[in-house]
């Protein structure tokens, strides 16, 4: 068998690129050559992060065995990245003809041929690549199983006149809709696309993600991060395409692919608490908060009379500008800029996290046994609520006053509540328990995984 040179292409977004980070490390280890394609503007960022934590020395990065690289997004540097629709007809339109040339260059230049494209799920685009050049093709499909199904299913949800063309309701239901009788009746609002704040870019971001997922029908490979054990029910309905390789979490021994610098004082800080004493705080790459909802954050947490870690992304590309109130003294917490988190959550330390819930940060919560305090934002991070309050009753959410705020009296009430619930704890322990037998080897995961590298070799 010969040695595979798999691209992997993961969409441009700091939650789409650690699983596929984590994903070339465990190719790595089978004996594969990873090209990891980044867009030119997200490149940067990973090289800059590596630089500052290696002293502005980055001879660590050419001396990986991931090579990273990159093609242009299509947008300009002033433009927004964060206006989603925006981004994504960009890609279409300027990504595939780069990939291309990529890796054509590649192969006329430096010798390298590329054996396969792994491309993101909100990446489709790139199997037709790989069918044009000749090379073989995989999904990857950072989120839950669950939101894969429903968005493969999309389109017979619009022709049997649940959703309109553009991805909208019909009408207005409160009956749940039912992808399966062994899964349970979801609200068709808690669609990812439904969830980004703009009916425009809502639109926009259906008929991408419809035009990515047709490309399916390219491969038979549609490689998970979730497990059997964890999402049974939704793996019965792709059964043909889906396979569960997870949980896939970040490695210790490599921050590769972080968009920033990660403060490992936190770790120093969490040897000095009490066992199951902190509560963790963090809302990802893309969480907005506007000054009142920050200033209750800050003083609920305060009220807690907890010792807090608290991470507040000091990002000079966001727009988001919020101060920590005059009268917050933050005595018991650290505030850091971002977070190592999967050894944070691993830490003897943490009693609860406050989480987005977006689907690495919440695999990361059940492989380490931690309850988590649900307060989404946008996209998947409804969907992952549900599973995790109501499916696995392994936390809670917060509810928001009557201005649509959540009071800093709720925050610590609730933060209260899941710390002494001993049953949600031991659902928490249990849960982790399941989830490390499917990181063994052995696992139904490993086997999968062990068969796209053969796959790969042939």
């Amino acid at each position: 068998m010969s040695t595979p040179t798999v691209l992997v292409l993961p969409s441009p977004t700091q939650g789409h690129v650690i699983p596929m980070m984590s994903l070339s490390h465990k190719l790595v280890e089978h004996g594969c050559n990873i090209i990891f394609v980044n867009s030119d503007f997200n490149h940067e960022r990973v090289v800059t992060s590596m630089e500052n934590i290696n002293n502005n020395d980055s001879s660590s990065l050419y001396s990986s065995p991931i090579k990273l690289v990159s093609i242009p997004d299509g947008l300009g540097p002033e433009h927004d990245r964060v206006n989603f629709g925006e981004l994504c007809d960009s890609m279409l339109s300027t990504m595939p003809s780069e990939l291309e040339k990529l890796i054509e260059d590649m192969h006329m230049k430096e010798g390298i041929k590329v054996t396969c494209i792994v491309a993101d799920v909100y990446m489709g685009w790139a199997l037709k690549v790989a069918n044009k050049l000749g090379i073989k093709g995989a999904f990857f499909c950072p989120t839950s199983a669950s939101v894969f199904v429903l968005q493969y299913n999309a389109p017979n949800l619009v022709a049997d006149g649940i959703l309109d063309s553009d991805g909208f309701p019909i009408s207005e239901s409160e009956k749940p809709l039912w992808l399966s009788s062994s899964i349970p009746g979801m609200d068709i609002e808690s669609c990812w696309w439904l969830r980004l704040f703009d009916p425009l870019v809502e639109k926009r971001m259906f008929k991408y993600a419809i035009h990515c997922i047709s490309h399916s029908n390219l491969t038979e490979w549609c490689l998970c991060n979730s497990t059997q054990e964890l999402e049974p029910e939704a793996f019965t309905l792709a059964p043909k395409l889906l396979t569960p390789i997870g949980p896939l979490l970040p490695t210790t021994t490599s921050s590769l692919g972080q968009f920033w610098k990660q403060d490992m004082s936190c770790m120093t800080w969490l040897d000095q608490q009490p066992h199951c004493s902190v509560v963790y705080v963090a809302f990802g790459s893309h969480t907005l908060f506007d000054q009142r909802q920050f200033i209750e954050l800050a003083l609920g947490l305060e009220l807690t009379n907890r010792p807090f870690l608290w991470v507040v992304r000091r990002d000079p590309n966001c727009t988001n500008y919020v101060s920590l109130p005059s009268e917050f003294e933050g005595c018991k917490g650290k505030i850091i800029g971002w977070a190592p988190q999967k050894m944070v959550l691993s830490h003897p330390a943490i009693a609860c996290f406050v989480s987005h819930c977006g689907w690495n940060s919440t695999l990361e919560a059940f492989c380490n046994g931690v309850p988590l305090m649900c307060w989404p934002y946008f996209g998947d991070q409804f969907s992952n609520k549900s599973y995790v309050c109501d499916g696995l009753k392994v936390g809670m959410g917060f509810d928001s006053d009557e201005n649509g705020l959540v009071s800093r009296g709720e925050i610590k009430a609730k933060v209260d509540q899941l710390i002494s619930d001993e049953d949600t704890r031991s659902r928490s322990q249990k849960l982790m328990e399941k989830l490390k037998h499917s990181m063994e080897e052995g696992s139904t995961s490993s086997k999968n995984l062990s068969k796209f590298v053969t796959w790969l070799k042939e």
